[in-house]
């Protein structure tokens, strides 16, 4: 049977790119969809070039980017896809020992320092995100009196973000995938640019300035296709974020209103634990969401429905008429 010469997939029915002479999926038959000028571009490098035994890979800050590499072991093209998080090959066994490693002579494109340690990537990315955090939450704290409170929600957006990333490492590293979080250089630049427009708006007392916080992400190497352990890791960061939201509302509503507002700004953590999540969950270009429901449609709409309810009824929770948490 012909496979999609995008994804691979084995498909009955396959449509012709005029452009790139190749064929693809009901999926990925538009030029957009299969990055045609990529493969163009692929396809007149490998006719007109030696072969390449260094892969480059491409960082997961690009909605779509691919790469062709031929090698002694390797007689066929392999070519790679980015969407959001990860990065998966149509071969596995073409993703390297310690590929992270300096001497690994890989040339990750659009990764800030990419072989310098991963803590220093979390410890940078994190201490953006909890500075867009403080800039956030400021003018909704600051005339509350409950200073404490800015920071505490700082570090808990934070974690929101950290456990995500954590959820999509751990389960690649359950599978034996090469992972670590990294900072992007288009995500930096962007995260960057949020900070100063809101600090700038904060001390002129302006509209408040839309904030974007995706400083880095976690890059997992070798997953060949969509399939079940693409679908996992995948999910994982949502479900963490399900998992962690959960928790904190259960904790809210266990704090005595004697404790007013402690348990309310820990609800309101949980909520944006919930947000986070099903904002992932949107099934379109660099979100999880698109590859769990090209993977498997049922976990899709539990995943998403559980998420979306957890979400409406903590809003409900916290912005109650009757007052529920004092």
């Amino acid at each position: 049977m012909p496979k999609c010469y995008h994804c691979g997939e084995e498909k009955s029915e396959l449509f012709g790119c005029s452009k790139c002479g190749q064929s693809y999926c009901f999926l990925h038959k538009q030029p957009i969809d299969h990055e045609c000028n990529i493969v163009i571009e692929s396809l007149n490098y490998t006719s007109h070039t030696t072969p390449q035994l260094t892969p480059q890979y491409a960082a997961p800050s690009q909605t779509t980017s691919s790469f062709t590499e031929q090698s002694s072991l390797i007689e066929t093209t392999t070519r790679g896809t980015t969407d959001g998080t990860y990065t998966w090959y149509r071969q596995e066994q073409a993703v390297p020992e310690n590929a992270f490693d300096p001497d690994s002579g890989i040339n990750f494109k659009g990764i800030l320092l990419a072989h310098k340690s991963e803590l220093l990537h979390f410890i940078i990315g994190c201490s953006l995100i909890f500075l867009i955090g403080i800039i956030s939450f400021y003018n909704q704290i600051i005339d509350s009196g409950y200073i404490w409170a800015l920071f505490m929600l700082a570090g808990l957006y934070m974690t929101a973000f950290l456990f995500h990333e954590f959820g999509h490492r751990q389960v690649a590293i359950r599978f034996g995938l090469q992972t670590k979080f990294r900072l992007l250089t288009f995500g930096m630049l962007l995260t960057t640019l949020s900070l100063v427009m809101g600090f700038i708006s904060l001390i002129s007392s302006s509209s408040t300035f839309p904030m974007l916080a995706l400083p880095g992400a976690v890059v997992v190497l070798g997953l060949d296709k969509i399939n079940r352990k693409t679908g996992l890791c995948k999910a994982a960061g949502p479900v963490v974020n399900l998992i962690y939201g959960s928790i904190l509302l259960i904790i809210s509503l266990l704090i005595p209103n004697t404790l007013y507002p402690l348990n309310f700004f820990i609800g309101y953590a949980s909520y944006f634990n919930f947000m986070l999540g099903a904002f992932n969950m949107i099934p379109i270009g660099i979100l999880d969401g698109q590859n769990i429901w090209k993977w498997n449609k049922r976990v899709y709409i539990g995943l998403t429905s559980s998420l979306v309810v957890m979400l409406i009824l903590t809003l409900l929770l916290i912005n109650s008429p009757v007052g529920l948490y004092i």
